[in-house]
């Protein structure tokens, strides 16, 4: 089943996305976290990434390599052979979390290991990389189980994902918030692209229920984080351990069919329950 068909399925139930992998078994962004989040029979992985000096694609999420591996400088100005030898820290990083094994993985060695067994959620940190991105997952043979992200606020965001993203039958998840000033402009332009799948950020369901009338009958999935630090309206991880039906529950009575997590076994033990 490809990427596409799996989002567009009606009939399943809430996909679980894992968050930089199972981070607090292993490194964030490891393949040994990602591996854990395949094990855990999970549907999407996150990753993030970002670009080395000499155009290699590395799996980071922050402007340095600090948090990670100690290393206080971007990735941009390092070669693929430097960061291909940085140790990771474990878990989410920092001055309290020891450098590990793992170290900092390529895309390709990512694809490799992913390839047919999950799908990814491919945070690309700066937008000009994303065609190269894709390239590489058809080169690969994954571009059917990816998903690349991107704004759509403006004519220019349109024209960036209708050149460089679409003719590639990449699948699109579009991010749309409801809660901004020109929410208006930017459900305009995700109607106008009417991807498959949209990440939305808002300040109460109602939002989302009017956003879901809009969408009704495209098959459009819609995807909300309830990470804590990204959380909407106090939709959080954190309330969901304590209440899940209050928080994941309500969401996906919402019409909420993709969420991401740091939580990802509470959040599949929930599903499960939910649907028992």
């Amino acid at each position: 089943m490809s990427y596409r068909d799996f989002i567009t399925d009606t009939t399943r139930r809430c996909a679980v996305v894992v968050h930089r992998g199972l981070w607090r078994e292993a490194p964030e962004n490891s393949l040994a976290a990602i591996e854990k989040a395949i094990s855990g029979g999970h549907d999407v992985v996150e990753i993030d990434i970002r670009r080395s000096a000499d155009g290699g694609l590395f799996l980071l999420h922050d402007d340095t390599l600090e948090r990670m591996t100690g290393l206080d400088q971007p990735p941009e100005g390092l070669s693929s052979a430097v960061l291909a030898g940085l140790n990771l820290r474990n878990r989410d990083g920092g001055e309290a979390n020891a450098l590990t094994l793992e170290r900092l993985p390529s895309l390709a060695e990512v694809f490799d290991l992913t390839r047919g067994r999950i799908f990814l959620h491919l945070d690309v940190k700066h937008r000009e990389v994303i065609p190269q991105v894709i390239a590489l997952a058809k080169a690969m043979g994954v571009d059917q189980e990816v998903d690349v992200w991107a704004s759509v606020r403006d004519r220019d965001d349109l024209a960036f994902v209708h050149d460089m993203v679409l003719p590639h039958d990449v699948l699109f998840l579009a991010k749309t918030r409801l809660n901004a000033i020109d929410a208006a402009g930017q459900i305009d332009a995700l109607l106008q692209l009417s991807p498959s799948a949209c990440e939305i950020y808002f300040d109460d369901l109602d939002q989302v229920a009017a956003l879901r009338e809009r969408v009704a009958g495209t098959g459009m999935a819609l995807w909300v984080n309830t990470l804590d630090s990204i959380s909407c309206a106090g939709f959080s991880d954190t309330a969901a351990l304590a209440d899940p039906d209050a928080v994941w529950g309500r969401l996906i009575d919402a019409g909420i069919s993709v969420i991401q997590t740091d939580e990802a076994a509470s959040l599949s033990s929930y599903l499960t329950a939910r649907s028992a």
